[in-house]
């Protein structure tokens, strides 16, 4: 009897994948990544044409056409079958850890070793096997329905205490939410973060020395439904030596200036300011996370300007 395999991608939220049991040749399906741009152009004939890449024929005039993207994936839950066992796999698809959990959602008659939920650890652009699946009873078929969550960081990172460089070009930004600001700042993941006053356009810099981990760069406005803009905003992610994360995010459209993968040095220029996802006006949002537990949360840090250290711990102040 052969078994289903199904690949899904998860963006840093609960994904889905399923096997049933089935008396027909192997299956696979793959559910890809969004498109971040799509391209128009008109052919020589007068055709109009779309697609997700920009033609490579000389002087043919392209335009770009706006599209409500979703958050890149950075995880992707791979089910293969072997023998009479399905492996769970999960992919990592960003340029430092992930810890994934491998749930359940409807369960036959299958178990899994471990028990799920299940967790792993996943190295930068590498690959762990969560559990492998099989019948609790040999007789009959497996039927289940499983949820994998993802998130960026490895769990057992200890960081350290250090010095954050202030990450813009300009003095005297003005520091309009600071630690538990009641607008955003209030849940574990921001409590400690810090939002900047700026123009759009304003040079965003490392505030410390690392490798760019992850980027989002394709969404293009604000909103105040924390629903549909709160995964929304332009960011880049960059990941230090002792495990902890930056954040630097509402980065406007093309205003992300690194790429994965990369390293970058504290005072080097990663982006542009902008005013993307869950804003009420253009900002520089910036926080230091670490996964504890399947949860990023913030931590409170120190940071350095050009007039010495930074008071950060309430709103409506300028850097002093």
């Amino acid at each position: 009897m052969r078994r289903l395999t199904v690949v899904v991608l998860a963006r840093g939220r609960p994904c889905l994948a399923w096997g049933l049991a089935l008396a027909t040749a192997l299956a696979t399906a793959v559910f890809p990544a969004d498109a971040g741009q799509v391209y128009r152009w008109t052919d020589a004939d007068g055709i109009t044409h779309y697609g997700d890449r920009q033609p490579q024929q000389p002087g043919v005039e392209v335009s770009t056409v706006p599209v409500f993207v979703e958050p890149t994936a950075i995880a992707r839950l791979r089910i293969e079958p072997h023998g009479d066992a399905y492996y769970a796999w999960a992919d990592n698809r960003l340029a430092g850890p992930i810890e994934v959990m491998l749930h359940f959602t409807r369960n036959g008659n299958t178990v899994g070793d471990p028990a799920l939920p299940a967790r792993a650890t996943v190295a930068a652009g590498g690959e762990a096997l969560v559990a492998v699946l099989r019948a609790r009873d040999p007789a009959r078929a497996v039927d289940f329905e499983l949820r994998m969550d993802s998130l960026p960081g490895n769990p057992s990172a200890a960081p350290r205490d250090v010095d954050y460089r202030l990450p813009l070009a300009i003095d005297g930004a003005r520091i309009d939410q600071g630690y538990g600001g009641r607008f955003s700042h209030s849940d574990p993941e921001n409590r400690y973060a810090v939002d900047f006053a700026v123009p759009i356009g304003t040079s965003v810099l490392a505030a410390r020395d690392g490798v760019v981990m992850q980027v989002e760069s394709d969404f293009d406005r604000p909103g105040l439904d924390r629903d549909r803009y709160g995964g929304r905003a332009n960011f880049v992610r960059i990941l230090h030596d002792d495990g902890a994360m930056s954040l630097y995010a509402h980065l406007k459209p093309g205003g992300v200036l690194v790429r994965v993968g990369q390293r970058v040095r504290a005072g080097q220029q990663i982006g542009l300011s902008g005013n993307t996802g869950f804003t009420t006006g253009p900002h520089l949002h910036f926080v230091v996370q670490v996964n504890r537990g399947m949860r990023l949360r913030s931590l409170p840090f120190r940071m350095i300007g050009p007039a010495g250290p930074l008071r950060i711990d309430d709103a409506g102040q300028s850097p002093r």
